[in-house]
């Protein structure tokens, strides 16, 4: 692990750091895909925002014998989502887009290609945040659970003995809240919004998160709160705040996606 950014951390304060995963993803059973009656066949594009889901997906194209066109778009949140479809299709750009990790950037891609019919791929739980944004966009869509995040088997007398967990997605805050509550929670540090947004839906006590202007990574954020500790300072509870760059990005392509339609009826 000296590769790690923690690898320096725990150098440099003389800390023991843990590499543990608090869940693991697992793709849904296909009597689970077809509880959600959800045909394939009917969509003209598929959303991934992981390799787990795209797994999945094929997995149970195939148990179903179901043929995926060739016509079937894919738009991935990322170009290393994108490129690892090649595991399962020849890959062309011209069916294949990509974003660049942000929420803005995925919701671009989906507006380009507003006009598909979209099957968008979840794992369980997971982030609302696009779910939402495409019904208030009105995007034509249809979500489907295709890989379910389960806590991973770490006592939770273990979790206890620890200083700081460090939680880097809404499973991991979805895991540990069903091993402890909250007063028998040690310090929590997250990553990502959805992340702190949960967490603090779950009244733990969140010190430290990250992307900062400050903070751009875990690691720089847990580096300033122990700072700030062993300078016996006092540090105050993280507080989850919306996003309002975000907001503002969803009303702008709500106002542009109304005046496309309104060209078109005129």
């Amino acid at each position: 692990m000296e590769k790690s950014p923690f690898f320096e951390l725990a150098n440099k304060y003389e800390l023991e750091v843990d590499y543990r995963p608090l869940i693991e993803v697992q793709g849904v059973s296909p009597k689970e895909f077809r509880s959600q009656r959800v045909d394939i066949l009917a969509h003209t594009a598929v959303i991934f925002t992981s390799r787990t889901t795209i797994d999945s997906f094929f997995r149970i194209c195939e148990d179903a014998r179901i043929t995926v066109p060739e016509s079937m778009k894919y738009i991935c949140s990322t170009e290393a989502i994108a490129l690892y479809l090649q595991k399962y299709i020849v890959y062309r750009k011209r069916k294949i887009s990509f974003a660049d990790g942000s929420f803005t950037g995925i919701v671009e891609q989906i507006v380009k290609h507003k006009e598909e019919k979209m099957l968008l791929a979840l794992s369980e739980p997971h982030k609302p945040e696009i779910p939402e944004a495409l019904t208030r966009l009105k995007i034509n869509h249809t979500p489907v659970i295709l890989a379910r995040t389960v806590a991973s088997d770490i006592p939770a007398e273990e979790l206890q003995n620890y200083d700081m967990l460090l939680l880097y997605s809404p499973w991991d805050v979805k895991a540990i809240c069903e091993k402890l509550q909250p007063e028998q929670m040690p310090v929590i540090s997250t990553f990502g919004e959805g992340t702190l947004r949960l967490a603090t839906e779950n009244h733990l006590p969140v010190k430290a998160s990250a992307p900062t202007p400050q903070a751009p990574s875990l690691a720089k954020a847990v580096d300033i709160y122990i700072t700030n500790i062993r300078a016996g300072k006092k540090v105050e509870t993280v507080e989850f705040e919306e996003n309002e760059q975000n907001e503002e990005f969803l009303r702008t392509q709500q106002t542009k996606l109304a005046k496309r339609s309104r060209t078109r009826k005129k």
